[in-house]
């Protein structure tokens, strides 16, 4: 009986650990040590090499606000031998009302001047090594969090795969930063390994991982690609909450590389924002206060859900970025360094960073005859971009009668 008892219960632990997500299965092994840390550098695993660096392991008791910047650097070098970029805590004296902002602005005030950060998590032959870079047409570089592991594994599967379309070479990356301490930053890092030896995918900064840094992600990659893919063709940049037709990008591209040379030309097309400024109101996500910016208006920008750029503007775009303050706002930043160039983005219509209105209440808002001629749509959740993305490849998909 009593082995009946504990065969019984063996079955209801695997129903149990069966239900569960992915993440939270790996925080379970984790927590009892199924599962170890990865492997010494050393240590041949017959499985792909992470490229890892060393790391600062923060404890339990650090406070992640204060780390938003505590491992920046101002100088280009090794990332072991970057001094630690410091706060400018002139700025508590010199600039009206500091005491007034929130500690996510003072933080940005702070740590404005600090550019370089180290690389946890590097993929440096993603483009085949900075010489064959040109062999790539679409590098998707896509942002996310390191807690997102399922966002980015259904998009591996789906939109973001590596392939060859139309005989052109698709290739991804993730850019993420870092988020928590202690234990739990330990297991996220963890995570992150584990993803990088399977997929190789992943490009991670020491960095707050956080929405007034996402400006950050964008000055870090491009920097990564000046010196590891610098002849790539084109880049989608986008979030990793988008369903994007990567498809019909290639397509798209194809189509205006006889007129734009491909990439020794500008491009920067996307969901475009015009006449449009700072919101001054404490409690929005994108507040922007007097203190970070005075002037009460943007240039013309594309919204940071997606956007599709040449390489000739994504380079454009990195030497502008070298004399231009952080802005909190990455695609308003974008827009700045556009501006600086006398370039300007432009709109396309199968970009959709809003959300796509459907003519009527009574048909279904995911069908995928409303979906397959866009590039990207804003706000989507990891089921939805699955199913869509095998729907509007169905070649049984009438939508004659839909539309």
């Amino acid at each position: 009986m009593r082995r009946m008892l504990c065969c019984r219960a063996q079955r209801i632990s695997l129903v149990v650990i069966g239900a569960l997500s992915f993440s939270s299965l790996l925080v379970i092994l984790w927590n009892v040590d199924v599962i170890p840390p990865p492997p010494d550098d050393d240590v041949e695993t017959g499985e792909q090499e992470i490229v890892r660096l060393p790391r600062k392991v923060e404890t339990a008791a650090e406070n992640t606000t204060a780390a938003y910047n505590h491992n920046a650097t101002s100088s280009l070098s090794s990332p072991t031998s970057w001094p630690t970029c410091e706060r400018n805590t002139s700025m508590a004296d010199t600039v009206s009302g500091f005491a007034s902002l929130p500690a996510h602005i003072q933080d940005h005030l702070y740590y404005r001047h600090c550019r370089h950060f180290p690389l946890l998590l590097d993929a440096p032959d993603k483009c085949g090594g900075a010489n064959r870079s040109e062999e790539v047409f679409l590098l998707l570089v896509i942002k996310s969090t390191p807690g997102n592991y399922e966002r980015r594994e259904v998009l591996r599967k789906t939109w973001g795969e590596e392939r060859i379309e139309f005989g052109k070479q698709i290739r991804r990356l993730f850019l993420v930063g870092t988020t928590l301490s202690g234990f739990e930053r330990q297991r996220l890092d963890q995570m992150l390994e584990i993803e990088q030896r399977e997929h190789g995918d992943i490009l991670q900064w020491e960095f707050n991982d956080s929405f007034y840094n996402l400006t950050l992600k964008q000055i870090l990659f491009m920097e990564w690609m000046d010196k590891k893919c610098p002849h790539v063709q084109f880049l989608f940049n986008g979030d990793d909450d988008i369903f994007a037709n990567t498809d019909n990008m290639v397509e798209y591209l194809l189509s205006i590389g006889d007129k734009k040379k491909g990439k020794e030309k500008h491009l920067f097309v996307g969901n475009m924002m015009s006449g449009v400024g700072p919101l001054r109101w404490p409690t929005s996500k994108y507040y922007v206060p007097v203190q970070v910016q005075e002037e009460n208006w943007y240039p013309d920008y594309c919204g940071g859900g997606g956007f599709l750029l040449s390489g000739f503007t994504a380079s454009i775009i990195y030497e502008m970025s070298k004399s231009i303050n952080v802005h909190p706002i990455d695609d308003v930043y974008m827009g700045y360094c556009l501006q600086r160039a006398g370039l300007k983005p432009a709109t396309h219509q199968g970009v959709k960073t809003f959300g796509l209105t459907i003519p009527s209440r009574i048909l279904d808002p995911f069908h995928p005859c409303f979906y397959r001629e866009m590039l990207l749509v804003h706000g989507f959740t990891p089921p939805h971009i699955y199913v869509m993305w095998h729907r509007i490849r169905d070649p049984k998909l009438k939508c004659r009668s839909v539309l």
